[in-house]
């Protein structure tokens, strides 16, 4: 037992740091705003990146506007990434946040047609949040890489044509129609 607590204890502090040097990178738009607050506060900046972490997961567990604050985190820091991707010379960027978006897309149509499950399953905002920072990690193997690699794109090559065939049909019959108006 003492051995996986140290085990835990060694990834955890592995993590911290990780988290540290990100939350310190000058390139990051996180860092001015976290320099202000470290200013201001005489808190180091990881403790206040830990700490409203727990405060936005205590109130994605209770709040009143979970689904409100779930959706900025899992679209306004992916969105504003995306531009700077966009703009990017790199095609790398762009690949991975078109993954994202993907991965986010299908999630959220499944999401509408069992909109049940949000009231049926406990902490489901806090749960879905957890699970679009999954998506966007910025690491090679983070969520949506692996859901795309493993579920969509062996279902996509597997029916595009068939897709695309049903498309073409029904853009034809599309502008016959409106060439007989």
């Amino acid at each position: 037992m003492a051995v996986q607590y140290t085990q835990v204890q060694q990834w955890f502090e592995q993590y911290k740091q990780t988290v540290a040097k990100s939350l310190r990178d000058t390139s990051k738009p996180w860092n001015k705003v976290l320099s202000i607050v470290e200013e201001r506060t005489g808190v180091d900046r990881v403790n206040v990146f830990f700490g409203s972490a727990a405060l936005c997961a205590v109130y994605l567990m209770f709040g009143g506007l979970a689904q409100l604050l779930c959706n900025i985190i899992g679209v306004m820091y992916p969105a504003y990434i995306s531009i700077h991707a966009i703009e990017s010379s790199t095609k790398q960027d762009d690949t991975k946040w078109l993954t994202y978006w993907v991965t986010f897309g299908i999630f959220t149509v499944i999401e509408f047609y069992s909109g049940i499950l949000t009231h049926i399953i406990p902490f489901y905002w806090l749960l879905k949040c957890v699970f679009l920072i999954w998506c966007m990690l910025p690491t090679e193997q983070n969520g949506s890489t692996i859901i795309y690699h493993k579920l969509v794109r062996p279902y996509f090559l597997k029916h595009h044509q068939s897709v695309d065939k049903l498309i073409d049909d029904g853009m034809k019959k599309a502008t016959n129609v409106l060439k007989h108006d």
